[in-house]
């Protein structure tokens, strides 16, 4: 068992002062009281209205931000906070959560992996693997997320271990769907655009009585691609339920269901370190490549104010998860001859499954200890995570050989190969933990926020060997706990302005195993972060700056090859880089000028290397850019309704979104030749491995002109104008380039 602990220098001021309060203390400042934001308040005690949710939370904005968890607004808050609304995701059109995050600096997508689904980034640190959260609970990733039926998505950059736990450092991304509503109401829209792309999606929300209010929203996708042989087709459901208990307490009950065909695509291919010029629309595998994912899940939230200080939440939620493919992978160039072009095909099989099973127990309350304030926050969370992870071999291993610039000669059809499932890795993954924080408010002007969290993670990896049917082989169980202290101070001079600096240490048990199956190792990681949040002219204008630096012991990536030297493609077998430093300069600038106009802006800087390496046989390069790091990112959008006069209705907009220069593929790394004849000791040529690909920047820009009608609304949209060609790169083996200029158009109807 390995322990890494922690004491914050800052002694926690709520330990035993928390309950002994009166819980009747509601003379609390009014002011105090009425920012107080809990998860889920948008539907409790709102018979008759909805509230209108703004497309980028504001520095001052009260709208609800369920990413913070603990109800400290956001000009309280240490850290930088992001909520793209419903408001914008319809304007823009947005189809996949790749269009939602345009509006969120420093958070791109870093790969398309195979077509299978999007993996984002921020602050150089992938969010896929644990920061990835649906109404507040972990979401496998590894499904492409229907947007449809999100309300806003909610980005808390930086550090989230004190209240999430085992995440990475870069920040979370929750995902909040839309919730019942005791008012009547809804809408039916058609989509439809290039590549015979439809969808009809359908939005009905009511109450069912006095005290039940239900939600009901679904799609269905049908669409081809840009890519030659690519399709997809999707079904979705998302029904939900709110049952007021009596005026304290309410229940919100929802389910989940996404069922999506898609093709594998692995893209184009590398010769060296060039991309393969070939035509965008090019498909290179074999026509018959299929894959499924099958996504559900269940969840019950409940909520019990016990008077208007202190409230107790209780949160429990199952999900069930499968993604299963075959096809061929990327093409590989035959060694001898692959300057001119010449490749083969090797044939992969996937089957993964996880059932996650979270619960989370939280209370939330205010008081006063004499002219001191405090707003504390504590709870427990406990989560159990089931991944199943199978094998298959092919023979022969490869389908169709011949030249990539003339790739008729490739076996694109014909019979489907036949695999042999020879082995199944189940990793059965504990997690608990318990954490407490309090803001504590000294004067209006200088604020203190400290927290405390234990985690505790046991990992069981057990292999199956299906061909011999040999004894279960058992990898020691691996058990972590740690502590995770933050700290932070706020300074508001005035109630427009906030200057904050913030600590946080983090313990990431990473997921996945080694290409020996065995559970990787955690990384630990301390974060630093400064920045100052500024309101003008009444809110008109809301900015927000962020320095930070972050430290991780030891990064953990996806594995080049298997343990018997083959390509992997599984995300779950991974290896650990080094140490690496991450730092940058996040700024975010949202304004609402005049009525009808809102604007968003945001640039972010990033410089993510290795700083220390083993440089052993295998290790990467100390000083090294991380890959799939762009240093800068910046978007710029803007969207105007013609509030009165004759046009009244008339809507128009733009977007641009940029991301600059990155590496693709893996590092470089040492390579130990040993001398021969072997000498004592023994001596070895050391040489550098170059295997990254330079990727250049690119800009996007998308366009759009809408009509709203009494309840009828028509919108189109023209995406990548200038026909920008560029690529995402997952390591080496996925070389997806970007869409082209597209058209989209959405009729709506409201009632």
């Amino acid at each position: 068992m390995r322990k890494y602990i922690l004491i914050p220098s800052a002694v926690l001021l709520f330990c035993a002062t928390s309950f002994a309060q009166d819980s009747n203390n509601s003379q609390i400042n009014n002011d105090f009281l009425e920012n107080q934001i809990m998860v889920n308040d948008t539907v409790k005690n709102k018979k008759g209205r909805i509230l209108d949710e703004v497309s980028i939370i504001s520095n001052q904005q009260k709208t609800p931000v369920s990413a913070t968890r603990s109800g400290i607004k956001s000009m309280d808050l240490p850290q930088s906070v992001q909520v793209v609304g419903s408001e914008t995701i319809g304007q823009q059109q947005s189809i996949r959560l790749s269009d939602v995050v345009k509006n969120v600096n420093g958070v791109y997508v870093s790969s398309a992996r195979g077509g299978a689904q999007e993996s984002f980034y921020s602050r150089g640190y992938d969010m896929s693997a644990n920061n990835m959260f649906k109404n507040g609970f972990r979401f496998n990733s590894g499904s492409i997320p229907e947007v449809s039926s999100l309300e806003k998505v909610e980005v808390l950059k930086g550090s989230a271990a004190l209240l999430y736990g085992n995440v990475a450092p870069g920040g979370i991304l929750n995902m909040v769907t839309k919730s019942p509503s005791f008012t009547k109401g809804g809408e039916v829209s058609m989509q439809m655009g290039s590549y015979s792309f439809y969808k009809p999606s359908v939005d009905i929300y009511g109450p069912l009585n006095n005290a039940i209010a239900y939600r009901f929203t679904g799609s269905y996708e049908n669409s081809e691609s840009f890519r030659d042989v690519v399709k997809k087709e999707r079904y979705y459901i998302n029904p939900s339920f709110l049952f007021n208990i009596s005026k304290k307490t309410e229940i919100i009950l929802q389910g989940d269901y996404l069922h999506d065909n898609w093709t594998p695509d692995f893209g184009t291919g590398i010769i060296g370190k060039n991309i393969v010029n070939l035509s965008r629309n090019k498909y290179l595998g074999a026509t018959w490549s299929n894959g499924q994912t099958k996504q559900a899940s269940v969840t019950a939230l409940v909520k019990h104010d016990f008077n208007s200080n202190w409230k107790l939440n209780f949160n429990t939620s199952f999900q069930d998860y499968s993604r299963t493919s075959k096809g061929t992978e990327r093409v590989q160039p035959s060694e001898a001859t692959a300057t001119y072009g010449n490749w083969n095909r090797p044939l992969g099989e996937n089957k993964n499954l996880e059932q996650i099973t979270s619960q989370q127990l939280s209370l939330q309350g205010t008081f006063l200890t004499g002219p001191i304030k405090h707003q504390l926050f504590t709870g427990v969370d406990f989560e159990n995570a089931l991944l199943e992870a199978n094998t298959f071999v092919f023979s022969p291993n490869t389908y169709g050989s011949g030249n990539i610039f003339n790739f008729d000669n490739f076996n694109q059809g014909g019979a489907i190969p036949n695999s042999t499932n020879t082995a199944r890795t189940e990793t059965d993954t504990n997690r608990f933990g318990v954490y407490a924080q309090n803001l504590v408010s000294f004067t209006d002007k200088i604020k203190f926020l400290a927290g405390l969290r234990w985690s505790w993670q046991e990992a069981q990896v057990d292999t199956y060997n299906l061909v011999t049917n040999a004894p279960v082989v058992e990898a020691p169980k691996r058990k972590d706990e740690a502590f995770s202290p933050k700290v932070g101070l706020v300074f508001q001079p005035t109630k427009d302005i906030s200057l904050f600096a913030s600590y946080a240490n983090s313990f990431t048990p990473n997921s996945g195993t080694t290409v020996d199956l065995v559970a990787i190792k955690p990384s630990v990681i301390d974060q630093y972060e400064v920045g100052v949040k500024k309101d003008f002219w009444k809110n008109i204008l809301s900015t927000n700056i962020t320095l930070y630096q972050i430290t991780n012991s030891n990064l953990a990536q996806t594995a080049e090859f298997k343990a018997d030297g083959s390509l992997n493609t599984d995300s779950t077998i991974k290896i650990l880089g080094g140490e690496t430093k991450s730092k940058g300069v996040e700024i975010d600038i949202t304004a609402r000028p005049i009525e009808g106009l809102n604007i968003i802006a945001g640039y972010s800087y990033n410089d993510m290397r290795y700083t220390n390496t083993s440089g052993t046989h295998g290790s990467f390069i100390a000083g090294d850019r991380v890959a799939r790091t762009p240093q800068n990112t910046a978007n710029l959008s803007f969207f105007y309704t013609l509030p009165s006069g004759v046009l009244k209705g008339l809507s128009f907009g733009a977007i641009g979104n940029y991301v600059g220069e990155r590496l693709g593929g893996w590092n470089n790394d040492y390579q130990w030749t040993e001398i021969k004849p072997s000498t004592t000791p023994k001596t070895y040529t050391i040489s550098i491995r170059d295997r990254e690909i330079p990727l250049e920047g690119y800009t996007t820009i998308d366009a759009s002109v809408g009509y709203t009608w009494k309840k009828f609304s028509l919108l189109c949209k023209l995406s990548n104008i200038a026909n920008e060609l560029n690529y995402t790169v997952h390591e080496n083996y996925s070389v997806n380039p970007i869409a082209p200029r597209q058209v989209m158009t959405s009729l709506k109807y409201k009632f």
